[in-house]
Formats: structure tokens, sequence, C-alpha cells
């Protein structure tokens, strides 16, 4: 039996539940190319690091292919993200979270939790560089 990575998980059970994971990402990461509330590029991330879990060949696949490859390349390289992803993703955010907090949640705490995170992820959005042709 070949000797695996560190990064692998060793429990036959939790690879393959990433895998099944990754995958269903990745099958919703695609739809999200055509429908336009649903986030493409984080789903893909998603399935990238559950498939760098669980599955080499899974996860070479979906950096090698020629359509779902670049999109996630980048931030994974450590190049950063198309600019249109993160007016995209920022805009998403401040979309949805007023909407919830208006009319969604009732709890205090709840509504305040998920405005933090919401300014956590905006602030996070805006830290990362704009990769090259970041206008895709």
């Amino acid at each position: 039996m070949p000797k695996r990575s560190k990064t692998f998980v060793n429990n036959r059970v939790l690879r393959a539940a990433l895998t099944a994971l990754g995958l269903c990402c990745t099958a919703l990461g695609v739809l999200g190319i055509f429908l336009p509330l649903l986030p493409t590029v984080p789903l893909l991330l998603l399935a990238a690091a559950c498939f760098a879990r669980s599955s080499e060949r899974f996860h070479g696949w979906l950096l090698e292919h020629p359509r779902l490859g670049p999109m996630i390349r980048g931030f994974l390289d450590g190049q950063g993200i198309p600019l249109r992803a993160k007016i995209t993703a920022i805009g998403l955010i401040w979309l949805t979270i007023p909407i919830s907090v208006l009319f969604f949640i009732p709890l205090l705490w709840a509504k305040v939790f998920l405005i933090a995170i919401g300014l956590c992820t905006t602030i996070y959005l805006l830290r990362l560089p704009v990769c090259e042709g970041g206008e895709t």
C-alpha cells in the first residue's frame, strides 16, 4: 500500500465523506456558473479543500480542469481572486445579511453575530489581492 501524505485523512469513512462533500460542492459550484445567487468560487474552494484531504486524483482533476481550475488556482497560489468575484461576493453578503437580520432572525445576539461575520468576511475579501485579468 502506498504511503499517504500527511494531509490525507487516514479514517476511510471520513475520507469517503470528504470525497462525497467535495463532489457535491463541485456539482453545486458548476450550477453556480448558471445560477446567479449560487456562489461558484467558494464552493469550488471548499471542494478543493475536501479533495486535498481525501482524494489526490479528484484534487488534481479539479485544479487541472480547463474551466474550473483557473477559477480557484489563483487563490490557492496566493495570487488573489478576480475583481468580479470580489465585488459579487461582497455585494451578495450585504444584500442578504440585512434581509436576514430584518425579516428572518428574531434573536438579537444572532443578528449581531451575523453582522459580525459579514464584516469580518468583507474585510478579508477586501484584503485579498486582485489577480491578473481580474475582470473575469
